[in-house]
């Protein structure tokens, strides 16, 4: 057993005891021959391993901006109220509440994961029921949220790609027509682009991997859906999982591979049995083992790796860093995957809704992609959308439908649209002057999600949120990003409180060039981009916030702030 195992082994002990013991990390660094000193390492990475013992029911309440725009306040105070708990503090034996980032239920906002199960549209009032059933002694399994996002919208006619029937195996039977090479060129020719948000060639992918004569490859799924805002996987593999699979068995009888990985998000691991399940009926049809569907030397299995809590770990070389048992920090490396990645092995890494549309490809036939969508970017895409609009969940569009399409009362029925975020914190805000805008390649880009604000909203509050989550998501190994981002949220901060200047804006950009250029990550270099834009395309709204100069601006001091962690220290000494 090696250290690719450590963050089962991890999840072991923080699932039996509510968290990670000093006797628990002795145990397991003799285990897997790993020094204690490097299993502390990546317990402290990752948000969901605790050090310090935990209540016996564990409360995560999401505290992305779509959650404080619903009333993330209201429940948040409520929790401590009916627990008698405070948040991010030890707890009391029965509860422990803890704040955390995106759980990829924005439809359904306010959202709380109680021991991983999700509980979703919370009032007060429904926090005060949960907690009272929980005091009684009820299973939070049983009564948890149904949550599975709806699907609002698919193209008309023969259009839907993902959102159509399914039927199991029916895309490996397609593709074993073909030879190996086939299904490679079928990928490249439909133009197929990465759909986690680095839009890069799929087809280009398989075949590097392909090329590679190495004995041993290997397919990752990238489940690790962490943008806030962003929860279009989670409803592809609550809806349609069969098409994950198939795409991430295409890949591996394309290029070799004998062993498939979906890397899970810990937050999602509420239908984990779920998709074990199917996998055991794939096994079960001969869709996964040896000799697939009697073609012999067709040998592929997938296994399901649980994160523990890192939105770097989206990165793609982070998550292979994490699958190896290490801290999910994106490594320098001097080849791609395919023919360095997992265990050093050539390696294929897709997301979920990429793996879904290359199984439709192959099932459907390019050709039928290639028919709809525009020049550059054909077929159809999945967006998630959430905030002030009347229909929250996900929509199945063809590439080219203009912004302001996704907003009408026939979609969403966004109420009086202002800014709106495409792609999340780290993509791109826009305006009504830009709604005309088309989802495609040739104009804006979408990874994924639809963040809706209207008019009564604060957009710096909105971009404190976004600050926050990347000061708060930031690995750490980069100084710009670590010293960047806490820098831009100081700067936003500044602003709310009406002390912002054109010298404040200024340094903004700068720090935001830097933390663009500098940073190690994807990820790291994205961070700051809804920040600038939103300077530069509310200039109405900044105008009135920003005065000319710092000079004569009275210095705001809050002296509770000042003394809190004086305060906090001497509570903790007379304890």
């Amino acid at each position: 057993m090696d250290r690719t195992h450590l963050l089962n082994k991890l999840w072991e002990h923080q699932n039996k005891d509510g968290f990670i013991s000093d006797k628990a990390v002795s145990k397991i660094s003799k285990e897997l021959k790993v020094s204690n000193v490097e299993v502390e390492s990546v317990v402290s990475f990752y948000h969901f391993f605790h050090k310090k013992p935990t209540g016996k029911h564990t409360i995560y309440l999401n505290n992305s901006i779509i959650s404080e725009i619903k009333g993330f306040e209201d429940v948040k105070t409520a929790l401590e109220k009916a627990t008698g708990c405070t948040f991010g503090e030890e707890g009391n034996g029965d509860f422990s509440l803890f704040e955390t980032s995106c759980i990829g239920l924005s439809d359904q906002e306010p959202a709380a994961l109680i021991n991983f199960q999700p509980f979703t549209d919370l009032t007060p009032r429904k926090v005060n029921l949960i907690i009272d059933k929980i005091k009684n002694g009820e299973d939070v399994k049983d009564f948890s949220s149904k949550t599975i996002s709806k699907i609002q919208h698919i193209p008309e006619g023969d259009k839907a790609i993902i959102f159509r029937h399914y039927e199991m195996g029916k895309s490996i039977r397609e593709g074993l027509k073909f030879t190996k090479q086939e299904i490679v060129d079928k990928i490249s020719k439909s133009n197929l682009l990465g759909l986690g948000g680095a839009f890069f060639p799929v087809g280009y992918k398989w075949q590097s991997c392909k090329n590679n004569e190495d004995d041993e490859k290997f397919i990752i799924c990238n489940a690790d859906e962490g943008e806030p805002g962003t929860f279009k996987d989670r409803a592809v593999l609550q809806h349609v999982p069969g098409l994950v699979f198939e795409g991430m068995i295409l890949a591996s009888y394309a290029t070799g591979a004998k062993e498939g990985i979906v890397y899970l998000r810990a937050e999602y691991q509420f239908f984990k049995d779920q998709l074990e399940a199917l996998l055991q009926e794939f096994r079960d049809a001969n869709l996964l083992g040896k000799n697939i569907q009697g073609v012999k030397g067709f040998d592929f299995d997938i296994r399901i790796q649980l994160g523990a809590g890192s939105y770097v770990c989206g990165a793609a070389s982070a998550l292979i860093e994490s699958l190896e048992g290490r801290r999910g920090e994106p490594p320098v490396r001097m080849w791609s995957a395919t023919k360095h990645g997992f265990k050093h092995k050539p390696t294929i890494v897709n997301n979920v809704e990429t793996l879904a549309y290359a199984s439709r490809i192959i099932e459907l036939g390019e050709d039928h992609y290639l028919s709809m969508g525009t020049e550059g970017s054909p077929g159809t895409k999945l967006i998630s959308i959430s905030g002030d609009v009347a229909k929250p969940g996900i929509y199945e569009i063809e590439y080219g439908m203009p912004i302001r399409d996704l907003l009408t009362m026939e979609m969403s029925q966004a109420t009086a649209p202002y800014f709106v975020q495409v792609s999340g914190p780290s993509g791109e805000c826009v305006g009504p002057d830009e709604f005309h805008r088309r989802i495609c390649q040739e104009d804006i880009l979408c990874g994924g999600s639809f963040m809706v604000f209207n008019r009564t909203r604060d957009i710096l509050q909105i971009l404190r949120n976004y600050m926050e989550f990347f000061k708060e998501e930031s690995c750490g190994v980069c100084t710009p990003c670590r010293a960047g981002n806490f820098i831009l949220t100081e700067k936003v901060k500044k602003m709310q409180r009406g002390l912002g200047s054109l010298e404040d804006v200024d340094e903004i950009k700068q720090w935001g060039n830097i933390i663009k250029l500098s940073s190690r990550c994807g990820l790291g270099k994205s961070s700051p981009n809804s920040l600038i834009y939103a300077i530069d395309k509310f200039k109405d709204y900044f105008n009135v916030k920003i005065a000319p100069t710092n000079e004569f601006q009275n210095v705001e001091f809050d002296m509770e702030e000042a003394v809190q962690e004086f305060d906090t220290y001497i509570k903790d000494t007379q304890l």
